[in-house]
């Protein structure tokens, strides 16, 4: 699904060196690779705080602290996603209240939001899934009529550029309230282990979250509030620091490859391919809207789960991202959800398949993959 060592093969020298120098100087922990990393991040996204911490679990969990939410509060996220989204919310005792998503984009439903506000409702999830951004004009318009925060989960679409109906431009984790991401080595930018961060304009915020990541201190064994012990290691920051100039060139590359995926199955009888949702409208013209962190199909004749096993018998991995939505999950299951309120995610658990997607596929890999997903799904 992702060659990380031809993606490293491009980088070895600088990658190599930059660790040696760590194991030298054994600054390992908040060194200047740190340093410069947040500093670099933060010019590229245009934001004026990135707080680096251990993974993207925790970006996320540490949003919500450092939101102040409280328990009993309710926070409405997607039905459609990775389980990490709700689990910080069970985690901190707050009360997850999932949506419905889109159909086309996969993303959270505008109006699911808008019927699911209540007077304990205190923020919003919306989770840019699979590499696109959900419809953040339309989030933040409802965010700010019921006095809401919004909480980006940019896991999945670092990189990628969302233009509003004013048309400003802006990165992916750069428009709500605070920002999370993860850079877990499969993602768009990736380090070479766990590593994740928060992003936020507000000045108040950061300083808050910079002592949650840190166990609450600000000064050395004085901590002024509950925190936790998340950090980003030098190691991992100096392959980001390595990654992060070539960000786009990878994104394009992967926007290149799905482009020729879209071209070889569109048209398919049994075959949806990927949305567009940004004034680019089609995936043959070049866009940043779009960093295809997955390119997912959606299978509609019940061939999904035997294209699954096909393309695995034929030494082509695949994933099915997701099976079960998070509403019946065992850990998640709640009398508060009605099946009634779920049919796109139902659905979409059914047909959902990604196939291969990341910078060193060539022509020769896309027409071998396209070529098995349709001779199977059209037998």
């Amino acid at each position: 699904m992702v060659d990380l060592k031809g993606q490293y093969e491009g980088i070895k020298s600088e990658v190599n060196d930059a660790i040696t120098e760590i194991l030298e100087s054994s600054a390992f922990i908040n060194g200047p690779q740190v340093h410069a990393f947040q500093k670099e991040l933060e010019d590229y996204l245009g934001v004026k705080h990135v707080i680096p911490c251990a993974n993207g679990t925790d970006a996320l969990q540490i949003c919500m602290m450092g939101l102040g939410l409280q328990p009993g509060d309710e926070v409405i996220t997607a039905d459609f996603t990775f389980a990490a989204t709700v689990e910080v919310i069970g985690l901190l005792n707050l009360t997850p209240v999932l949506v419905d998503v889109e159909p086309d984009t996969f993303n959270i439903d505008v109006a699911a939001i808008e019927k699911a506000i209540t007077p304990k409702t205190k923020a919003i999830v919306p989770v840019h899934l699979f590499g696109q951004c959900a419809n953040m004009d339309a989030i933040m318009a409802l965010a700010e009529k019921h006095n809401l925060y919004v909480i980006e989960d940019n896991a999945q679409a670092i990189g990628a550029t969302y233009t509003s109906s004013s048309g400003k431009k802006q990165k992916s984790g750069a428009i709500g309230h605070v920002a999370s991401t993860s850079f877990f080595p499969s993602k768009n930018l990736g380090c070479y282990g766990d590593g994740g961060a928060i992003f936020t304009n507000d000045d108040e915020l950061a300083h808050t979250i910079r002592g949650i990541v840190n166990h609450g201190m600000y000064t050395r064994y004085y901590h002024d509030v509950v925190g936790v012990n998340s950090r980003l290691d030098s190691i991992q920051a100096a392959v980001l620091r390595a990654k992060l100039p070539n960000l786009d060139t990878y994104n394009q590359k992967r926007w290149e490859s799905a482009a020729k995926y879209s071209e070889a199955l569109e048209g398919q009888e049994h075959i949806v391919v990927p949305k567009i949702s940004c004034a680019c409208g089609s995936i043959q013209n070049t866009c940043d809207c779009h960093v295809f962190h997955q390119y997912t199909l959606r299978i509609l004749n019940g061939k999904r789960d035997g294209l699954v096993q096909h393309l695995n018998d034929n030494n082509v991995p695949c994933g099915v991202y997701y099976p079960v939505p998070l509403h019946k999950q065992k850990a998640y299951v709640d009398e508060r959800y009605n099946e009634a309120d779920f049919p796109v995610t139902n659905q979409l658990v059914k047909e959902v398949i990604s196939l291969p997607m990341h910078t060193e596929l060539d022509d020769e890999q896309i027409n071998y993959i396209t070529k098995l997903v349709i001779d199977f799904v059209n037998q």
